[in-house]
């Protein structure tokens, strides 16, 4: 058991955007975990309950936020996202940091949570590329790809508020700048 608390490690950006992929580099690290969100959208495939997301009804999504359970949580796409807090809090007292994958008003949430956080806010290169990656995934239809490029420019006025934001122009090169900003090293791989 570590003396030194870990830290929240807060990564948004639109969809499509590589925050996902990176989020899921950062966590081969022995010593960064993943805080594993809730939700109520439908798996995708390839998706699996437990290690992916929490896939919940809304009834039990919304008792846990009755009960407190989150320590963030927000409405994106229609559908409800929140970060468990007993995962997060188990992770930082083991002296890791942990990756929180979170959309802006989940961010704008934990702002003020009393835990050390460094956010970061990953930019596509620009909105036609990030159109063509939406695209390339086909996991949406015509008017579900409509709904969520509609959020996209909404999203992209809150970069401002990241303690630091990347740009996914190539996804090697954003990597290593997200490593370095996060102090990791590959000693500490």
């Amino acid at each position: 058991m570590s003396s030194e608390l870990g830290r929240l490690i807060v990564v948004s950006g639109p969809t499509a955007s590589g925050k996902s992929t990176l989020c899921h580099r950062l966590v081969q690290r022995s010593t960064v975990d993943f805080s594993v969100s809730a939700t109520t959208r439908a798996p995708r495939k390839g998706e699996k309950d437990g290690y992916d997301y929490h896939f919940v009804t809304e009834q039990q999504f919304q008792e846990w936020v009755a009960s407190g359970a989150f320590l963030e949580y927000a409405e994106v796409h229609g559908k409800h996202y929140g970060t468990l807090r007993k995962h997060v809090e188990a992770s930082l007292a083991k002296g890791h940091d942990i990756v929180l994958e979170v959309d802006v008003q989940g961010a704008e949430q934990l702002k003020d949570c009393g835990l050390p956080i460094i956010s970061i806010f990953v930019r596509p290169p620009s909105l036609e590329i990030l159109r063509q990656r939406l695209r390339d995934r086909g996991t949406e239809t015509e008017e579900q790809m409509n709904l969520r490029l509609a959020v996209v420019e909404k999203e992209m006025t809150f970069a401002k508020d990241y303690m630091h934001q990347v740009i996914n122009d190539d996804f090697s090169r954003m990597e290593a700048e997200v490593e370095d900003l996060l102090g990791y090293t590959k000693e500490n791989a």
